[in-house]
This record gives C-alpha cells, structure tokens and sequence, in this order.
C-alpha cells in the first residue's frame, strides 16, 4: 500500500475522534555527535522484548513500551480508541531546554525527523508537532521554518516554562510571533513544574498533581502579558485541559476590579481572551469536562490522550460522549475543533 504524503493527513469523514496529545520517543537515540557526551544527552537501555528504559545521565527517567516509536503499533490501538487521526510531539522532557544551544538543536532536530519518519509511515493518519530548541531565540525560530517548509508539520510542542522563565514572559514575543506568521499550531505541555518541593508521595505525583498546576501557571501568563490579545492569529493549545485554569479564572476576574495595576497591566477581560485558546480532554471525569466547556466553550476543546503512556486516557472519544453532551458538541470536541486547530 502507498503512503500519502507527510504533510496530507487522512481526510475525515466518519465520528472517528482527532488526537491532539500524543507523544513520540524513538527507539534510540544517536550519539552526541561532537566530543564527550553533555549532560542530559538521552539513551535507549533494553527492558523486554516490548519495552525500554529511556536513561538520562545513567538514570531510568522512565520506562516506555515500543509504542512510542513503532507506527505500527501505535495504529493498532485506533480502532479501540474511537481515533482516526493523531497529532505526535516528542515526550516532554526531550524538549532538553537545560542543554547548550548547539547540542540541544541537534538532539531536537533528531526528533523531528523521527517524528516526520513516523507520520510517512502512517497513511494520512499521524501529524507532526515538532520540537525547537527555546533555549536559543535565532536557533528556535531556524528549526520553527524547518518544521513548516520542509516537514510540512501542523505545529510545535513547547513546555510551560524554559528552565523556568514562563512562557508568557516578553522575551518569549519573537518567538509567538514566527509561529503567528507561519501559521503554526502551538502546544503547551507541562515540563519540569514548579512547586515538586510541596509534593508528599511517589515520583509519579509529577504527572498527576504538579503537571496541571505548571499548566495554569503557563495559560495564566499568556492572559496576564496580553499575548492573545497581541497575536490574535495565534493557536495556542493547553495540555491537561488547561490544568488549574479554569479555578483561576474568576480570581483574575475578581482582581481586575480590585487592583489598579492588573487592570493597567491587563487589556480584556481574562475570561474573554481564555475563551481565545485550545484546551484538551484530558481530565479523566465528566463534571471536570463539563465545567470546562462551560468555562472556555465548547469551540475549544479537544481531544488529549498522553498516549501511549501509562497514565493516558484509552477511551477518550467514549468518554466524551459519556459525559452528557448534545450532538454537536460532541462532534466539535471528537474531531471538529481539533482539525480547526490543526488547519486539517
């Protein structure tokens, strides 16, 4: 059977669902391609026949099956899902934002051609978010025109924060800006978040506690430095359903009758510009779904999954369905606001 070409996704006609949180880790990783290895440069360790322990300076940061990297696989777990179409963005932590700008666009321009191998592989049915190293402003935006001209990618993934400088900080605006004017889609996941000090439990309370805080934080900053408001062409999507964004809202609101400055600082309502931005499913819970669509519209949500790791949603589209919804708003958070987002 051919294969479409990278840059034509299938074409959707059926209530199959649009996945736009799906992440990529490939099979290896190459050497460092210049003297001793950095720091924080990763490898691939054998685990089973299925899985791999994916090593950071000699460290399982975790453990990953073959799904990650072989499109096959990934593919066969569609139908169960109710997903037709899947957009891939490299697992968080390779991002590598800690590492000098030389060798962090090496490793990101690696993943972004796995990636691209990835989605000629799938017949029209994966898309490309690709990676830029943020840490270097020039390099970020060369890799940015990369991942449009030549990979033909729907858009980018970037973390919350950039070794802790916050996504919505001015120094950040060139980069927004490139991505508006090559009409790129964006998507925030959660990385490396702030407030790890406060959590009493396992390593996994990362992913499940701190995550969602990282996330509110990141939204919060782009409503707070007008950047919506500044770049209205920009798609700019939030993982974990925007996290604790949501709660936020209407103490920003609330603040903005009582604080000359924030009123000074802030041009639109935050809730009008919160409306402005994608958000995905990722919730686990139906009042949790409901109160967000009530909160930031039901034009934009989004199926998330965080496939194919362990903690991922693996019934997404039954979910929302399951969650009270009418008809039409069932079919723009399946796949209709998610192809808008995409540009499919």
């Amino acid at each position: 059977m051919s294969l479409k070409p990278i840059n034509t996704p299938m074409k959707l006609n059926c209530r199959c669902g649009v996945d736009m949180h799906a992440h990529v880790i490939p099979g290896e990783f190459p050497r460092y391609l210049g003297g001793a290895t950095p720091s924080g440069w990763p490898s691939m360790a054998p685990a089973d026949a299925c899985h791999r322990h994916v090593m950071i300076d000699g460290k399982n940061y975790r453990t990953v099956s073959d799904k990650c990297w072989t499109t096959a696989r990934r593919l066969a777990d569609f139908e169960a899902m109710g997903i037709g179409l899947q957009a891939i963005s490299p697992m968080p932590e390779l991002l590598s934002y800690w590492l000098p700008p030389a060798v962090g666009v090496q490793l990101v321009r690696y993943l972004n051609d796995q990636i691209a191998a990835m989605v000629a592989e799938s017949g029209g049915r994966l898309m490309g978010l690709g990676a830029v190293p943020l840490q270097d402003m020039d390099l970020a935006i060369k890799e940015l025109h990369y991942l449009k001209h030549d990979l033909k990618f729907a858009g980018v993934e970037i973390g919350t924060n950039i070794n802790g400088l916050v996504i919505g900080d001015p120094q950040f605006d060139p980069f927004f800006e490139a991505c508006e004017a090559l009409d790129l889609a964006v998507f925030v996941h959660a990385l490396r978040p702030a407030g790890m000090g406060r959590l009493v439990g396992p390593p996994a309370l990362q992913q499940v506690l701190a995550y969602p805080t990282d996330v509110g934080l990141a939204a919060a900053s782009v409503l707070t430095s007008n950047l919506i408001t500044r770049r209205p062409k920009l798609r700019l999507a939030f993982s974990h359903g925007g996290g604790t964004l949501a709660m936020l809202l209407p103490r920003l609101e609330q603040a903005m009758a009582v604080f000359p400055g924030l009123r000074e600082r802030v041009t639109r309502s935050p809730t009008a510009q919160a409306r402005e931005l994608f958000y995905d499913t990722l919730v686990f819970d139906a009042p949790t779904l409901q109160h967000l669509v009530q909160t930031f519209g039901a034009s934009q949500l989004m199926i998330g999954t965080d496939y194919p790791f362990n903690f991922h949603d693996s019934h997404p589209v039954a979910r929302i369905e399951a969650a009270g919804f009418d008809a039409a708003v069932v079919d723009q958070l399946v796949q209709g606001n998610a192809q808008r987002y995409l540009k499919i």
